[in-house]
């Protein structure tokens, strides 16, 4: 009967043949994924704002720390050249940021070289033809 509302809707599910049981229950599932996908797609999308905000603050907060760096250099080179001119200020200042840049690229290369490769993917990733191949037990 089209137009007319199914039993099982208002709480009689005895008056629906076993098909309709499944239509109806088929349709209320898809309503169910459909409604999922819309939340979060409507959070991603808000999520994704928030994060491109929040990463254009850290690049403007980057920019302004540079600036920052930039200039205390320049006056720690101005003040070491009223000391031993700006020539030999300018060679002390740049070995420092030498020393510096050297100690950052140590810590990082140890860094990158103590973090965990993504074992669990790999062991799951090396699974996957022989499951679709219906060879599970060469899984274990």
């Amino acid at each position: 009967m089209p137009g007319a509302p199914a039993a099982g809707r208002h709480g009689d599910p005895e008056g629906l043949s076993l098909g309709e049981l499944f239509a109806e229950v088929s349709r209320d599932l898809s309503t169910l994924v459909r409604q999922e996908i819309e939340l979060a797609k409507a959070e991603a999308a808000t999520s994704a704002k928030r994060a491109g905000k929040g990463a254009g603050l850290l690049g403007g907060a980057g920019y302004a720390g540079h600036l920052a760096v930039l200039f205390l250099t320049v006056a720690i080179w101005w003040a070491l050249g009223s000391l031993i001119g700006l020539g030999w200020s300018a060679l002390v200042v740049a070995i420092l940021w030498g020393i510096v840049a050297a100690v950052l690229a140590a810590r990082g290369r140890k860094e990158i070289k103590a973090a965990p490769g993504m074992e669990q993917t790999s062991e799951s990733l090396k699974k996957i033809p022989n499951a679709l191949q219906g060879n599970e037990e060469k899984n274990r």
